[in-house]
Order: structure tokens, then sequence, then C-alpha cells
């Protein structure tokens, strides 16, 4: 038995909102990794599927609403005290306001500040495939 089967695990959704050439990231305000960014997004709840989870966290987040594209990727991380499979997916705003409800912080970031910040891990993981995109 590996580490992953005795853990806790998480199943989350993120959202990685492109705007033209930009992403959208938010930094946590809150918890263990305070400060650190992250794309938004969180946990998805029984009988949802990964899109409906989306859509629903995005507006409980941000007040905004969102098409949700292709899944990018799913990555699998261990954090010291849980699992964490994180569904990444392309999303495009449909409303034009952004309101940071549960974040001390959000950008604009491109392709030259992608790495500016502090990201997750977990998070870290998609860079490569999104700057090949934006």
């Amino acid at each position: 038995m590996n580490r992953a089967d005795i853990m806790k695990q998480i199943e989350v959704v993120a959202a990685v909102i492109k705007h033209g050439n930009e992403i959208f990231a938010t930094q946590r305000g809150y918890g263990e990794f305070k400060d650190w960014w992250e794309f938004p997004g969180g946990k998805m709840e029984s009988g949802e599927t990964p899109q409906q989870a989306l859509i629903r966290e995005i507006k409980e987040e941000l007040d905004a609403e969102i098409t949700v594209g292709d899944l990018i990727q799913t990555i699998e991380w261990d954090y010291p005290n849980f699992h964490l499979t994180m569904h990444c997916f392309w999303c495009e705003l449909t409303s034009e306001a952004l309101h940071l409800k549960e974040h001390e912080a959000a950008s604009w970031l491109t392709k030259d500040t992608l790495y500016s910040v502090k990201w997750l891990p977990a998070d870290e993981g998609i860079l490569k495939d999104i700057e090949q995109q934006i």
C-alpha cells in the first residue's frame, strides 16, 4: 500500500481563465498556504460534473460567470496532509466583472509574468502547458 492509498483524498477543479494572452490567477487569503497563488476553483460536490463544479465555484468565489472549455490536465499531487486530484480546464468569462470574495489579491498574468508569483505546488504543475497556449 502506498502513501496515497492511506492519505486523505481531495478532488478539486481549477479554472484557467484566459482573456486574450492573459491568464487569471488568485492569491489565497487563508489557511496553510496563505499568500500563495492558485487558479480559482474548489472541491466538487456529490453528483456534480467537473464543469458544473467549476461554474458553481467561480460564481461563489468571484461572482462571475464562465464557460468551461477543454480539460488541460489532471494533476495528482501529494501535499503533506492529503492527496490532491485537480482537474484543470480552460475557461472564459461570460461576465465582465470579477469580485474577490475569498482571495486577498488577483492578477492577469502574461507569458512574461506567469512565473512572477509564488504558485501552489500542484498549480505550478500545469504552467508549462499554459505557457504554450498564451
